[in-house]
């Protein structure tokens, strides 16, 4: 129930801000045309946001005989959630996210940099993680999350290139638009997807194996890694993934989805 409320709320709020955007672009019609954008990216959101970002990333479907999949598979079934379909992303960078709209139809993806540099049991932590993701329904709200967030980002593009209303001296509207538009969604997703939440999936895993010790060492590694070769990802999507891709600094800082790791790892050594 919190997530659906957290979702209609998202859903709501973004499709504001397109309309705001198509009203400061053309008046009546740019509300009309707006509108059915709205309409059609909320659609999309749901069903196929797990798809958009999976593409995203170039990730590629890896099936049972893969180890990713078969330890996947023994976690999942441990945690009493239907089998998830199993991802690779061609990226050196070590990282992993969770997606889709319901453990029914969920799906973890993996880069190749995170296989490398991890053990089996550093792994597992990483894969219960985002199971717990999964099991606490997290994914829906992500999803979504990263796909209207970047169908914002693309309108307030698309306002800043194309002007606004002739009535409006100086376009003052679409101007205050894109000037605003990317902090509001930043801050949107912040709201949306709270830090607590990885903390639960944190704590979640670490029942799930047994031990927080493996996403303990996990999440060192995967920070050291991270910073010598990051990700390149799309900001939209940040917030999904078991860490940031890259950090903020200074006024970027306070729109982080994510805890400070040493913040996480002592949670966890909390649990012990």
């Amino acid at each position: 129930m919190t997530n659906t409320l957290k979702t209609t709320a998202l859903l709501a709020l973004m499709s504001a801000l397109l309309l705001f955007i198509g009203d400061a672009l053309g008046g009546t019609q740019g509300l009309v045309i707006a509108f059915g954008f709205a309409v059609l990216t909320n659609i999309a959101s749901y069903w196929f946001s797990d798809r958009i970002v999976l593409a995203m990333y170039r990730a590629q479907q890896v099936g049972p005989g893969h180890p990713l999949y078969q330890l996947t598979a023994e976690l999942a079934q441990r945690a009493g959630l239907p089998m998830p379909r199993v991802y690779i992303i061609p990226d050196d960078s070590p990282n992993a996210f969770a997606t889709g709209r319901n453990p029914s139809h969920a799906a973890v993806a993996a880069t190749e940099g995170i296989l490398r540099v991890l053990s089996r049991d550093e792994l597992a932590g990483v894969i219960a993680h985002e199971l717990a993701h999964v099991k606490h329904r997290d994914i829906l709200i992500s999803s979504v999350a990263a796909t209207i967030a970047a169908a914002i980002m693309m309108a307030s593009r698309f306002a800043l290139f194309f002007g606004g209303r002739d009535d409006r001296e100086g376009n003052p509207l679409a101007g205050l638009a894109m000037l605003i538009l990317a902090p509001i969604a930043a801050m949107l997703i912040q709201m949306a997807i709270s830090r607590s939440r990885e903390y639960a999936a944190d704590a979640g895993a670490a029942r799930l194996v047994g031990s927080p010790d493996g996403l303990v060492s996990a999440l060192r590694k995967i920070d050291a890694y991270a910073r010598r070769v990051p990700l390149d990802a799309n900001p939209a999507t940040a917030h999904m993934f078991i860490i940031a891709p890259f950090s903020g600094s200074g006024l970027m800082s306070l729109f982080a989805t994510h805890p400070p790791i040493e913040k996480r790892i002592a949670a966890l050594q909390a649990l012990r």
